[in-house]
């Protein structure tokens, strides 16, 4: 049997991080993953050059049944701290949204730089292998012992590291919940987070010709206490709606409940159309075009038909009752999805292993030397780098907790 400090399941963002942390901090590592290639996520987020921080993050952009647990770790190791580290090793990086900070060459370098920082802990790490058991034995030097696909391994601590169910194409598992579990840990229901919405198809039918389409927009939801809102891109597809915002609100929306979107943010558009009256003779979704992509002004005249109303018109033609009408639907354009596109589409998983029995000073579980980093966590943040930002941090102190608590004399 080998023998570790620390094994690591786990070889995303946050594993590696963590390993690479806590092999500098003295501690002998081994990582495990069941993919060929570790870090799959990181390959191919953000258009494949890796949106790894937010210059801008605070706890509350994060979401969980305990908003506050994420603070400690956020506030330990912060987006400069990385940012430093990237300098470190010559990465190149540029702002490009809202502190949204991106590779400027490729997500691999920050691949290379874990890795990097792995091999200078002495980092060891098996790929492909597969987890089979974990067995704790209380009051033992090596109270875990872990059977994978490359013989036994014991150690002090395990850290799980093994990311949520989004995106099952590289390999997402359950895993993490399970062991979660086994060791009578809850669990806060999983779903699919950041992920576009869909409709049914019939009542989409008239947008769907508009896939492709993307217009910025104001999207909320949620009632007046617990509603959410943002300021983003939408994105039309066939089934439903997708862009930044779509993904931003898709975290908060609650099966059954609406969605509200105002189309046209900067415009009072009644005010607007009234005043196109009076000085206009062009037809209303001419009017509408100068607002709105044209193909979409066409698609929401064409509903007035649905509603008694003829929209297909000049405008000084048009009833102030009718324009009013029109302008209250654009403002606030109220819809229900049936769904999601599901984990399939999602960027990342909502909910996982419960903070409340969790440290947030080092992610150790109420499990003596068991931890949860990472996504597989009850905490999930906004799109735009946050995530990652999570993950460097949840790693961290995780790595930090675990050279505390195995580096104690005696």
């Amino acid at each position: 049997m080998q023998k570790f400090d620390v094994v690591i399941v786990g070889a995303g963002a946050a594993g590696l991080f963590c390993a690479g942390v806590a092999g500098q901090l003295g501690l002998k590592v081994l990582v495990l993953d069941h993919s060929e290639k570790v870090a799959e996520k990181i390959r191919i987020s953000g258009g494949g050059r890796c949106n790894f921080t937010n210059l801008d993050v605070t706890a509350a952009n994060f979401l969980s049944e305990n908003p506050r647990f994420a603070k400690s770790a956020l506030s330990r190791y912060t987006p400069r701290d990385f940012i430093t580290l990237l300098q470190k090793h010559q990465i190149a990086f540029h702002e490009k949204h809202k502190g949204q900070l991106f590779c400027d060459r490729s997500a691999e370098d920050i691949i290379n730089l874990l890795l990097a920082e792995c091999a200078q802990g002495g980092v060891q790490g098996w790929q492909p292998c597969s987890l089979k058991a974990v067995r704790f034995h209380a009051g033992a030097d090596l109270p875990y012992t872990l059977d994978t696909s490359q013989g036994e391994v014991g150690c002090k601590a395990v850290v799980i590291a093994t990311g949520g169910l989004s995106i099952p194409k590289i390999g997402a598992s359950d895993l993490g919940y399970r062991v979660a579990k086994q060791f009578d840990l809850p669990v806060v229901a999983t779903r699919p987070a950041l992920v576009p919405l869909t409709f049914d198809e019939a009542a989409w039918a008239p947008f769907a010709q508009l896939s492709g389409l993307s217009l910025p927009v104001e999207i909320a939801t949620g009632a007046k206490k617990d509603s959410m809102q943002f300021r983003e891109d939408l994105l039309f597809t066939h089934r439903g709606l997708s862009g930044p915002g779509v993904l931003q609100i898709s975290s908060y929306w609650k099966e059954g409940s609406s969605i509200r979107l105002n189309l046209v943010p900067d415009t009072a558009l009644a005010d607007y159309l009234q005043q196109a009256k009076a000085t206009s003779r062009k037809r209303i979704a001419n009017e509408l075009a100068a607002l709105l992509p044209s193909r979409l002004a066409d698609t929401w005249v064409a509903q007035g038909a649905a509603l008694g109303q003829n929209w297909d018109r000049a405008v000084n033609e048009a009833s102030d009752k009718a324009l009013l009408l029109l302008a209250e639907r654009i403002n606030r354009w109220e819809l229900t999805p049936t769904g999601t596109e599901g984990y399939r589409k999602a960027e990342v998983t909502a909910g996982g292993v419960d903070t409340k029995v969790l440290s947030s000073q080092t992610m150790e579980s109420r499990q003596p030397g068991l931890y949860f980093i990472g996504e597989v966590v009850d905490v999930t943040g906004w799109l735009g780098g946050y995530n990652f930002q999570w993950a460097w941090a949840s790693a961290f102190a995780c790595a930090q907790g675990l050279a505390a608590r195995l580096q104690q004399p005696g």
